[in-house]
């Protein structure tokens, strides 16, 4: 019997070489070369698929909006744009344990009472299923389910009973026929997800596939499935924790960084109306190192509290880190604040924290970061009840945020009386309730902090 042929796969990019190497050729990424079986699968597999298409003028097609499926849940829907879209394929991904099953099965469970749905588990049975929808009191409906990882049994049994959602948990435990390699490898998980994607296409119904994260937080597999699917949805926050945050990181149907707010309860996952209580500490009192931030995710205004502690450093080069906000962004603000402002931190440890598990990637906390860092290394308390948010440039400048009137309206309906905000952020007519100080520059900042 010949030895099966070997070959390399990119686990981010799909690609394969004929021998292990540092770099992927394809993509250029490190150590992402994973040994596995040669395919002999034959390459007609995919004929007759597609159907003949011709050539349309723009002009002549006729668009119409597509009808939304409501999930039932509020905060799902709101990260995918307003519900689900017929032909609509979901990527869900996230750590073990945090929450990824049961938001699904608790979706299904909804939907079932007016759609038909299916519930397909490579990982569990069905028993297991029904006990975890026993264990958070779920209305059974019309659900059904399948406990099954052949690609092929699974496409045919969706054939048949035509349901409007269908949830795949999870795309890692699927293996296709066709294929000779395990489930979970990068060919197996590239070649199912092509298939149920074309079924739905086909077939105008929702898939969900549910997927494992790697340790770098990406979706185990080949990036290649993100394209693929038409939104990718991403479980956010600490498993230690009861909030559970999902964005939306892709999505066709909708707007990007989206974000659905939920808290783990011992009846499975509910959605958060007020999410701005969440990140914000109740402290006794004013405490140095402590500012609100009024960041915009999507289409909603969230207030979060950044802390940061600044403390003598005792090794040669001072530490500077930062949890839920860009490292790389903190020593800039330092430059900026140094240069500036004349406050220098180069023998300082700077510690930066956005409470709650909370992950803030734009550049308006910028100002929020830097009156923290002050806050804290003169030993001052920020105001009680003053928000802030602004972009900091290399010049020393503050910079406007998009959305500026609803995140100062956002900040006054929850109780708060100053806002420190870039100059060309300042309302034309006043905000109730709030006062406004408008800075231009990160002295004038810090001066309008210290009054």
């Amino acid at each position: 019997m010949a030895k099966p042929k070997s070959v390399y796969a990119c686990t981010e990019c799909g690609g394969e070489s004929p021998k292990w190497q540092g770099q992927c050729p394809h993509c250029g990424a490190w150590n992402t070369l994973v040994e596995g079986v040669a395919e002999t699968a034959s390459k007609h597999r995919f004929s007759g698929v597609a159907k003949n298409s011709e050539l349309k003028r723009l002009s002549e097609v006729s668009a119409r909006e597509s009808t939304r499926m409501g999930s039932g849940i509020e905060e799902l829907d709101r990260a995918l744009g307003g519900g689900f879209v017929a032909g609509e394929v979901v990527l869900l991904g996230g750590d073990p344990g945090v929450g990824k099953s049961t938001l699904m099965l608790q979706v299904l469970a909804a939907m079932s009472a007016s759609r038909k749905a299916v519930y397909i588990s490579g990982e569990e049975s069905v028993e297991q299923i029904a006990l975890r929808a026993r264990r958070l009191a779920l209305d059974p409906g019309k659900l059904e389910l399948l406990a099954e990882i052949q690609l092929e049994r699974i496409l045919a049994t969706l054939e048949k009973a035509k349901p409007e959602i269908a949830v795949i948990d999870s795309i890692q435990t699927l293996y296709s026929e066709q294929l000779s390699s395990a489930p979970g490898s990068v060919s197996q998980v590239r070649e199912c997800v092509a298939h149920l994607a074309r079924y739905a296409k086909s077939s105008g119904a929702v898939v969900v596939l549910v997927g494992h994260v790697t340790k770098e937080g990406a979706i185990a597999g080949p990036r290649v499935v993100e394209h693929i699917v038409d939104s990718v949805l991403y479980f956010e926050g600490d498993t230690h924790q009861s909030f559970r945050l999902v964005r939306a990181f892709k999505n066709r149907f909708g707007a990007v960084n989206e974000l659905g707010v939920f808290a783990m309860t011992d009846k499975g996952l509910r959605g958060v109306s007020n999410p701005s209580a969440i990140f914000l500490s109740r402290h006794a009192g004013e405490v140095a190192g402590s500012c609100v931030l009024v960041t915009q995710e999507g289409t909603r205004p969230l207030l979060v509290e950044i802390q940061a502690l600044v403390d003598a450093a005792h090794a040669p080069n001072p530490r500077r880190l930062t949890v839920g906000l860009e490292q790389n962004r903190l020593a800039m603000l330092l430059a900026v604040l140094h240069r500036h402002a004349g406050i220098a931190c180069y023998d300082q440890d700077v510690f930066v924290n956005a409470v709650g598990g909370v992950r803030i990637s734009e550049p308006a906390a910028d100002l929020a970061v830097l009156l923290a860092i002050v806050s804290s290394l003169t030993d001052k308390p920020i105001p009680d009840k003053m928000a802030v948010f602004g972009e900091i440039g290399l010049a020393g400048e503050v910079r406007p945020a998009p959305r500026g009137q609803e995140r100062l309206r956002e900040a006054a309906k929850l109780g708060f009386s100053r806002a420190i905000i870039p100059k060309a952020n300042q309302p034309k007519q006043k905000i109730d309730g709030i006062e406004i100080v408008a800075v231009s520059s990160v002295a004038e900042a810090v001066r309008s902090f210290r009054k």
